[in-house]
């Protein structure tokens, strides 16, 4: 048996998986707090982390009577780019300032004139900051929290840091390493004199987690939690990974061919690549994947967290708000709306603020603004694929995940707007199956040095043919019309900043 677990902005999810009967045996899942504040704060205690998986994890072994003892290895998924500062003690010295907190865009452009703009960035990282990579984090604890940032011992990720948790190892892999803003993505090393402009006071080689491979376990669970957990000795921890890294995988995404679209409180879109990738647009994020590739990435701010904003406003249910998309014509009679409510990052707009534009006496109802949302945050992933270019020619078909994806009429709207097939696994927390698999995949390489990811990926990913969405070619056509709209109101809205 082999143990998943995915920490996202609301909530830490576990799926427990027998490699062996191909079967995915539960998922639970625990909810944590967001604290929000003026100007584009967006921070976690990383206690309510550790909080969730005990909770998630006792939940998903009572309810399906699975002896603890039977699990040979987790893997752990988190929320990318978020800043976890240890002292000494291994305590956070501020709470987890997240990959959505805008608040450090001032720090970040800073960083990017300081690196030498784009071209500096791309030659010494492989990719370009962006608001929301951990490096600005950094600065801005060190400007505005300068007690805090004098006792930094260590600068870990979500997902480290659940691992050191877990293990009491301060390690670190490619693929999440690769949104901080001081690492080398082609290379998959840290760059030192990077984190020397953006905190000279830190030694690199002091406060950095020490890189592993992908396959490689970060360590076994300490005597302490395994006898907290109920779990046996010697179980394995795998390097684990960002979650879009493990999302990928948890879709089958590690060969080319196939985009992985994520419809959770952030969209990204992914494709894999055997060999870095240098893309024409300074938004794809050119990431290491968390199998030993490279994962091209757009990630999107405002996509579920946006939807629930305005179903909330309304005091609708999940199943009403989906009826009022559904009951609107496609483009909401006119009206559009720029769903930027934390800021974007693609485009490149962090202190945008969202925006209706078109509203009449007429359209302005209810159905009319809940579809305008819903085809807002997807207008934005298409925007996202676009900037793939060539890398997304030849694509065969969407795998859909996150939350958005269990709603039959957002699913044929990413089919329509994109006019690609689109399909959903079983599993929708595919970063939760995915930190499973490579748990797996790390047990059989640390026993017998065998056993391919591909094959444990044929095996456990399935996919759900009920979900399956083909784009109607009359409204492929309709949606040229409202992307080009979409794409005038982003120029306008790119001269006002």
């Amino acid at each position: 048996m082999y143990i998943g677990v995915d920490c996202g902005t609301q909530s830490t999810k576990v799926v427990l998986i027998d490699v062996e009967g191909e079967r995915i045996l539960g998922e639970a899942s625990r909810p944590h707090r967001l604290d929000e504040g003026e100007g584009g704060r967006r921070e976690q205690d990383p206690g309510e982390w550790i909080a969730a998986l005990r909770g998630a994890f006792a939940e998903v072994l009572a309810t399906t009577g699975v002896d603890a003892r039977a699990i040979r290895a987790i893997g752990v998924s988190g929320q990318q780019h978020g800043l976890v500062a240890l002292d000494a003690t291994g305590e956070p010295v501020h709470p987890a300032k997240l990959w959505c907190d805008t608040e450090t865009a001032a720090w970040n452009a800073a960083l990017i004139e300081r690196l030498g703009g784009e071209n500096g960035c791309l030659d010494r990282l492989g990719l370009v900051l962006q608001t929301g990579y951990t490096a600005s984090k950094i600065a801005w604890l060190r400007d505005t929290r300068p007690e805090a940032y004098a006792r930094i011992a260590t600068l870990l990720l979500p997902h480290d840091y659940l691992n050191f948790w877990l293990t009491g190892e301060r390690v670190a892999e490619a693929g999440d390493a690769s949104g901080t803003g001081y690492f080398d993505t082609r290379t998959r090393h840290w760059r030192h004199d990077v984190l020397a402009e953006i905190a000279p006071e830190l030694e690199a080689g002091r406060v950095l987690p020490r890189l592993i491979a992908s396959h490689e376990p970060a360590g076994t669970v300490r005597p302490e939690v395994a006898r907290e957990l109920g779990l046996g000795e010697g179980v394995l921890v795998s390097s684990g990974g960002g979650d879009n890294m493990l999302g990928a995988i948890g879709t089958g995404n590690i060969r080319p061919g196939l985009v992985t679209l994520s419809l959770g409180t952030s969209g990204t879109v992914c494709a894999h690549s055997p060999e870095p990738v240098v893309s024409d647009s300074a938004m794809v994020a050119n990431f290491c994947s968390s199998n030993g590739g490279w994962l091209p990435l757009v990630c999107t701010m405002n996509v579920t967290s946006a939807t629930t904003r305005i179903r909330e406003l309304f005091g609708l249910d999940l199943a009403t708000f989906g009826e009022r998309v559904a009951a609107a014509p496609i483009g909401a009679e006119g009206v559009a709306m720029l769903p930027f409510f934390n800021g974007e990052r693609v485009p490149m707009l962090p202190e945008a603020t969202a925006s209706l534009d078109g509203l009449t006496s007429v359209n302005t109802t209810q159905a009319n603004l809940c579809r305008a949302v819903v085809e807002g945050a997807t207008l934005g992933l298409r925007y996202g694929l676009d900037q793939f270019g060539r890398l997304a020619e030849g694509v065969r078909e969407i795998r859909l995940i996150g939350g958005g994806s269990r709603s039959p009429v957002w699913r044929q709207m990413v089919a329509d707007v994109t006019g690609s097939r689109v399909i959903c696994p079983e599993i929708a927390d595919a970063a939760a199956l995915g930190a499973a698999l490579q748990a797996a995949w790390c047990h059989h390489q640390f026993q017998s040095g065998g056993g391919e990811l591909a094959d444990l990926c044929a095996r456990l990913v399935r996919l759900d043919e009920a979900s399956r969405a083909e784009p109607d070619p009359a409204s492929v056509d309709a949606y040229r019309d409202v992307y080009a709209r979409y794409r005038r109101c982003l120029a306008e809205r790119h001269a006002t900043h």
